[in-house]
């Protein structure tokens, strides 16, 4: 048995996400589809993180194995030959056997666009929050310092669907690094969070808490009490998928093939 590793980039605009679904169309299930047509075997591909519809990849990383002798070079120049534009595979390599796309991964890069200028180009429109009204980007920054460190962010994830459910679940998180700056072109106020897992929702919603903030409607240091309410009815909107992106996941490096 063979083992890769992929790293995918994808506009998630006409997809429903990543996770297979029935009659609809999917990032796994175009690649899957692929590799199974390619090595004839009922190929799994496991991701480092499932994105929701609509939200965008740079450095999306999907392993599977495989008993093809097929090289890493020739999976990836044929799944790029095979696959929609809108889906590309940037890179690929052969790994060890431990290596796995979701348990080995160490951090996820997020990064998420609000277009402030008057009208958006339509070569972004796909990929930016369009909202050109006053904001306090000052008090914004302060906030989103905030969620640095780990914390139970409970307020700022999905409702599971039970209360109990909710309840018993782990909404704790470690959240490494945050930055919200202006672009180079200074039409868009760009956030970025480094951490080791996400909870659904949970960027989209730190977002909208964001945007809570520089409107007035909360203060920075709210932050810290939505940690301790655990309600996602006080924090900001979900903000909606089309601005979100992939940017990168890190993974150990001695699960690389040959390494100890």
């Amino acid at each position: 048995m063979r083992y890769f590793k992929l790293t995918i980039a994808y506009d998630g605009t006409d997809f429903h996400g990543w996770q297979i679904q029935a009659q609809r169309p999917t990032i796994q299930g175009e690649i899957v589809g692929v590799l199974r047509r390619m090595t004839q075997e009922n190929v799994v591909l496991h991701a480092a993180g499932r994105t929701d519809a609509g939200v965008h990849a740079l450095g999306q990383v999907g392993s599977f194995r495989t008993q093809s002798q097929l090289s890493a070079q020739e999976f990836q120049r044929a799944l790029n030959a095979l696959l929609p534009p809108a889906i590309r595979i940037a890179a690929a390599e052969q790994v060890g056997p431990d290596f796995n796309a979701r348990w080995s991964a160490r951090a996820k890069t997020y990064r998420y666009r609000l277009y402030r200028g008057k009208v958006v180009p339509p070569m972004v429109w796909r990929y930016v929050l369009h909202y050109p009204f006053p904001l306090d980007e000052d008090a914004m920054r302060d906030a989103a310092a905030r969620f640095v460190g780990t914390h139970d962010f409970a307020s700022f994830a999905a409702s599971t669907g039970s209360e109990e459910d909710d309840k018993e679940r782990s909404t704790e998180r470690e959240i490494f690094s945050t930055e919200l700056a202006r672009s180079a072109d200074n039409e868009e106020l760009v956030f970025t969070v480094r951490g080791r897992s996400f909870l659904r929702y949970m960027v989209r919603k730190m977002v909208g808490t964001l945007l809570d903030v520089g409107r007035g409607k909360l203060a920075p240091a709210d932050i810290d009490r939505l940690y301790e309410l655990r309600d996602r009815s006080k924090s900001g909107p979900t903000v909606p998928s089309h601005g979100l992106v992939m940017v990168e996941v890190q993974h150990d490096e001695a699960w690389r093939l040959g390494r100890p």
